[in-house]
């Protein structure tokens, strides 16, 4: 990300859409975010658009904002949860949704044509600040939820911002739900100083740690922008992100009798074991939350969500929300009177492996069709829905290619714990090995 390139993206939104059209401009905390914001803020106006500048927010709250300020695009400035030195550009649709595909791709190729368009000095369009964003936000989250009761069980919440966007909306959201809460990296910090951004169960140790000294009743981090929320329970354990997914989906279609819940391919079997239970449905889509997110507004979905952190309540919005996930898991524990620990343990178990292996961008269709004709050998399916999925017995496993780095992910399930492992590291031995035969064989050539 450099600041030409910035300004060739704002300049490819900016035709791709008519003059006038006004435009929600937002950012996460990273170093260079403010910089770049600025600079797609004035590129835009300089094709003539009206731009609505909120500011520094968490990704979900610029969604929630998109029709507050009615916008027909906003333009988000983050790399989420990737490393500090990363940066990029996120687009919602006037409804709150990211941008599908198609008009992804229709932006991408008036950036390749490299032409921006001009108006008369009396046509260029306006830049104003809107400082209201992360009140509408909380008011709308606080809407959603059963406050009062909330705020007499009075919890005790270890707070991991992350250095991150929650950093003024998370703790906001806890103080008016009533919880004592303590913070951790809880300023805004561009070179995430506490840990690196993704909160992974590695990188938060410290809060692992922290939970059971301090006593509180549960611990939960966000990712950068905070469309993620990951849990630790009350005796320090790190809760894997697919036990949290399968908990709201699980209550989320008991207490509305039925109901469809949308997941990616990399979900654990134990969501649509525990959604059929309760007489709801299950459906999978490719990875990524816009492919979600659009399944979930043509289906009517109750609820979905990928194995990550990201949990999208469609009543509230459709967006994974970090601080939403916070607000339905003290909901949730509210009603049922337990510990998180105690909510969680009824829910079918799963052992999940998640391994990756580099591989160039051009070998990756090669090896695909190699590894796709040996997984397929003695499964009982395949899904070809992203990627390649066997699924044998009662498990599966499953490889595909990242869509942001050149490695392929491999995801492995079953009861048995050894046996997933067993599958991950055959497959990963396999890739290795195709990997390496194909680029000797470039080099030979």
């Amino acid at each position: 990300m450099t600041a030409p390139f910035v300004t060739s993206v704002a300049a490819a939104i900016g035709r791709a859409y008519p003059v006038g059209a006004p435009i929600a401009v937002g950012w996460d905390g990273r170093t260079s975010s403010p910089a770049f914001a600025r600079l797609v803020s004035g590129t835009l106006a300089a094709a003539g658009h009206s731009d609505v500048e909120l500011g520094l927010l968490p990704t979900p709250a610029i969604q929630y904002n998109v029709r507050s300020v009615g916008a027909q695009l906003a333009v988000i400035v983050t790399a989420s949860h990737n490393p500090p030195e990363f940066n990029g550009i996120k687009c919602i649709a006037a409804d709150g949704l990211e941008l599908p595909r198609s008009e992804e791709e229709r932006i991408e190729v008036l950036v390749e044509a490299g032409e921006a368009r001009s108006v008369p000095f009396d046509q260029i369009g306006s830049i104003h600040s809107d400082n209201h964003g992360a009140e509408r936000y909380l008011h709308g989250i606080l809407s959603q939820v059963r406050r009062d009761a909330i705020i007499r069980r009075r919890f005790r919440v270890l707070l991991d911002c992350g250095n991150g966007a929650s950093a003024e909306t998370s703790p906001s959201l806890l103080r008016r739900l009533g919880c004592q809460f303590t913070t951790l990296n809880g300023q805004v910090d561009g070179t995430f100083p506490g840990h690196l951004s993704e909160p992974t169960e590695q990188n938060l140790q410290e809060l692992i740690r922290t939970v059971p000294a301090l006593g509180v009743d549960f611990g939960v981090a966000h990712d950068g922008d905070a469309d993620r929320a990951v849990f630790v329970d009350g005796q320090g354990h790190y809760v894997p992100c697919e036990r949290i997914l399968t908990w709201f989906a699980r209550e989320a279609v008991r207490q509305r009798h039925g109901g469809l819940v949308v997941v990616s391919v990399t979900a654990s079997q134990s969501v649509e074991d525990a959604v059929k239970a309760e007489g709801g449905q299950v459906l999978y889509t490719a990875v990524g939350s816009p492919s979600i997110t659009r399944a979930m507004q043509e289906r009517g979905a109750v609820f979905g969500g990928e194995d990550n952190g990201g949990h999208i309540f469609p009543r509230f919005q459709l967006a994974r929300d970090g601080a939403m996930s916070l607000a339905a898991a003290l909901d949730l524990l509210t009603q049922l009177g337990t510990p998180l620990e105690e909510a969680l343990k009824d829910l079918p178990r799963y052992h999940v492996v998640k391994e990756k292996v580099p591989c160039p961008v051009p070998l990756r269709p090669t090896v695909m069709e190699r590894l796709g004709a040996e997984l397929a050998q003695g499964a009982d399916r395949v899904v070809t829905l992203d990627g390649i999925k066997a699924y044998q017995g009662r498990g599966w496993v499953l490889l595909r290619p990242s869509g942001t780095e050149p490695l392929f992910r491999i995801f492995s399930e079953d009861p048995d714990p050894e046996t997933a492992r067993r599958r991950a590291t055959g497959v990963v031995a396999r890739v290795t090995s195709v990997v390496a035969e194909l680029e000797g064989a470039s080099g030979r050539s």
